[in-house]
Parts: C-alpha cells; structure tokens; sequence
C-alpha cells in the first residue's frame, strides 16, 4: 500500500514539528515547509525520511513549488496541515497598515493559497485539510486584532472549503488551540500570565505540543472519515468558561 502524504506547514518548530512527528510515527510521508531555513535544515536533519521545502506559503509562486515538489516526491497529496502563521501582539493604536498585511498575509492568505493549489490532489485522493487557528479566532482578547482576526477568518474560511469540497470526500476542518507550552510561549510569557492563564484554564495548565499533534493528526486521518466544517478547541477549556471568576477556584 503506497504511504499516504502530509504536507505541514510551519513544521520547523512547535505544533507543526510535532505534527510532522506524530504523522510519520503513524505511517505517513511528511512534506516539512518553512520560511526559516536555517531551523528546517535542523529539523530536516534529524529527519533525512522527510521532505523539507523552505518555502513562503504567503508568496503564490512558492506556494505552486510546494505543491509540485511534493508531488514529485511523494507522487500524491493526502492532507494539507496549514499550521503556518506569525503573531504580532500590540494596542490597536500602535497596528499599522504594514503590520495588519504582515499577519494578514501568512495567517489568512497562506491558508487561501496553499488550500487552493492543494486541491486538485485532494480532490484525487479524497483527502483532507486541517487548519490551525486558534483560541483568539474564537474569542476577543486585548493586543490581538490583526491576530485574531486573522484566525477568525480561518475558521470562516475553513467552513467555506468544507461546504463546498464534501461533494468531492475532501473533510476540512479546524483546530483553535489555547495556551500551548512552546517555546516561544514560555519566552515571552511572564510569571504573571503564565498564573493567569492557570488560572483561567479548567485544566489549570498549558497544554504541550504533542496533545495539539494528537488532534490535527486525528482530523488528518481516516478515523475521523465523517467529520467535516468542524472547529474544535485544543484549549483545557479556556473557551468554554468565558471570562471566568479566577477567585472561585478557591471555594
């Protein structure tokens, strides 16, 4: 039986790395993208069985490369993983024109891009899309509006696919994650949000790379065959319980 193949965007670090791991441990052949060649040629390196493509997934003519490059490798396309994206935190005041394009420009448009020159494959191997948006594309927060918007637009944009691609067996879906433990999230929080977020959170913790993995490799996968335009929070239920009254967690 010939391997299914995965395409993982932002697969140099973090979720999309782990993504990658967990795909290949379950038998699949991995297509690695990542604008930031010198930590794909690190990753890759560690992982000769893999394709790395260091490639922008905001620039059409990469994007089309991705494509063909996989499938010279691979010889087909069975999911698209569009776990690519930058977070500028800032006041609205302080968002400029350049800064909204910058986000807007990988988070939203990446995604746009890569679904559409993926869909061909897809629609041939009846395959699947899985997008990374996050708990700030779900709900409000302050310092977030070109981020979250951006990921409220992918979850948008993900029930858009799926209304149209069910009549060709090709499932899109989302994931919105909450706090993950990375390792950009433990260098730029502080103690206090780190306590904060505990605080907020059902599960009273952040959760780790390979528990996002474990649900985009769900959604990815043949196990969840009759699952389509669905969001679901990877979050210890950080969505569910609003604001939240952090003071009652000591009744």
């Amino acid at each position: 039986m010939t391997s299914k193949c995965a395409i993982v965007t932002g697969a140099a670090r973090g979720i999309g790395l782990a993504t990658a791991d967990l795909l290949a441990e379950n038998g699949w052949k991995v297509a690695l993208v990542d604008r930031d060649q010198s930590e794909l040629a690190q990753a890759a390196a560690e992982r000769p069985e893999m394709l790395a493509l260091p490639l922008d997934v905001s620039i059409p003519e990469q994007v089309d490369a991705i494509i063909a490059k996989t499938l010279e490798w691979a010889g087909r396309i069975d999911s698209l993983v569009n776990n690519a994206g930058v977070a500028e935190f800032g006041p609205i005041a302080d968002c400029d024109f350049t800064a909204w394009r910058r986000v807007m420009a990988t988070n939203l448009d990446g995604v746009f891009l890569c679904s559409q020159a993926a869909t061909p494959a897809l629609k041939q191997s009846r395959g699947s899309i899985v997008n990374i948006a996050s708990i700030s594309g779900l709900r409000a927060s302050t310092l977030r509006v070109a981020y979250g918007t951006s990921k409220a637009a992918v979850i948008q944009l993900t029930k858009q696919y799926a209304a149209e691609f069910g009549e060709h067996g090709v499932r899109v879906n989302c994931v919105a994650p909450g706090p993950v433990r990375t390792k950009l999230a433990m260098a730029v929080h502080s103690p206090e949000i780190i306590a904060a977020y505990h605080d907020a959170l059902p599960l009273n913790r952040y959760g780790s790379e390979r528990e996002l993995a474990e649900a985009v490799v769900f959604l990815a996968s043949d196990k969840a065959s009759y699952i389509t335009g669905q969001v679901l929070a990877v979050d210890g239920g950080f969505d569910s319980t609003g604001v939240g009254l952090p003071a009652l967690r000591q009744a």
